[in-house]
């Protein structure tokens, strides 16, 4: 006789304590095995192939798991991939630094080579930063 059900309420009760205390491990094992009940049903394999079954659904899950995981840390929301782009207002320049406005909020910046020094209002693009200093050049 087969328990698919056993298979199917271990993975919900692993999805439950993901849920309850997150961290993103046992919502893979949680999955293979609700995977592996699911197949067991369908099938009605033996014990053996379900603990094999149940062994390359958790491999599968993890990688994939992983994969995910990587993929999000490799998109952090930095500086740089914040404002490079954006528009920006001239308030003030001295030389090559100065000061800029994006958005709300006002920034040290630094005009890119061979930029003539821009008046008061004028309209600049950030085109790099460097710490916390923008790089701009106008529009």
């Amino acid at each position: 006789m087969t328990f698919w059900y056993v298979w199917l309420l271990a993975g919900l009760g692993l999805l439950i304590l993901e849920m309850l205390a997150p961290g993103a491990f046992l919502m893979w094992i949680g999955l293979a095995a609700v995977g592996t009940g699911l197949i067991i049903l369908l099938s009605g394999i033996g014990f053996d192939a379900q603990v094999v079954t149940f062994a390359v659904l958790t491999a599968l899950s993890l990688t994939v798991g992983l994969k995910l995981r990587r993929r999000r840390q490799d998109s952090l929301n930095t500086q740089r991939a914040g404002l490079v782009g954006r528009p920006a207002t001239a308030l003030s320049f001295s030389a090559a630094e100065g000061r800029v406005r994006v958005g709300d909020s006002d920034w040290p910046a630094r005009l890119a080579e061979g930029v003539a020094v821009p008046e008061q209002g004028a309209r600049l693009r950030v085109e790099d930063v460097d710490g916390m200093v923008l790089i701009v050049r106008p529009e």
